[in-house]
């Protein structure tokens, strides 16, 4: 496999992790660098290891896993979805909020966002490909793709307003949704 090949599937594998914080970034919530960075390592560093994992496991835990990935996913990106929104109604102190970036609630979304690197890493191990340079550029397209994601989502978010936390649910909800379709329809 090539490297044209190889960032293109990291830069989609990147693409959720880039909705997510867009939503995080446009829900109002100041965005400091070190979060930013914290964030971004967190997502890079998670599909860097599925993917390694992935390429490891083999082809059962694929058989195992995709029976009801989606249904875990939808469940998990719905439930934060639904809370982002509630708390842009909510009249809370900023210090009540979840807090995405941080803790449980940041390490679930990089795991959840990192299952298909799991499936990539499968497929990858049936591919002549170093699985070590594969699964550093899946970690390093994402990092830069989180980054961007945060500068472009503080962008909107400070337009949007109260609204943004809305916008910030609605995306986590539709990320959700479309990863239950495809397994369910296609």
């Amino acid at each position: 496999m090539d490297i044209f090949a190889l960032l293109l599937i990291a830069l989609s594998l990147s693409m959720d992790c880039f909705a997510i914080a867009l939503g995080i970034s446009c829900s109002g919530k100041r965005v400091s660098r070190a979060m930013a960075l914290r964030v971004a390592a967190a997502f890079g560093g998670a599909q860097a290891v599925m993917a390694a994992i992935g390429w490891l496991a083999g082809r059962g835990l694929l058989n195992l896993i995709s029976s009801y990935d989606h249904w875990v996913v939808f469940g998990l990106l719905l439930a934060v979805g639904v809370h982002m929104i509630w708390e842009s109604f909510e009249e809370e102190e900023e210090g009540e909020k979840l807090d995405l970036t941080r803790g449980w609630a940041l390490l679930t979304l990089a795991v959840i966002t990192s299952i298909d690197s799991l499936a990539t890493g499968l497929a990858l191990s049936f591919q002549r490909v170093n699985i070590a340079v594969a699964a550093g550029a899946i970690g390093a397209v994402t990092f830069t793709v989180v980054i961007v994601g945060f500068v472009i989502g503080g962008k909107v978010g400070e337009w949007l307003g109260r609204w943004a936390g809305v916008l910030g649910g609605l995306i986590l909800i539709g990320i959700g949704t479309r990863v239950l379709l495809e397994h369910l329809l296609g």
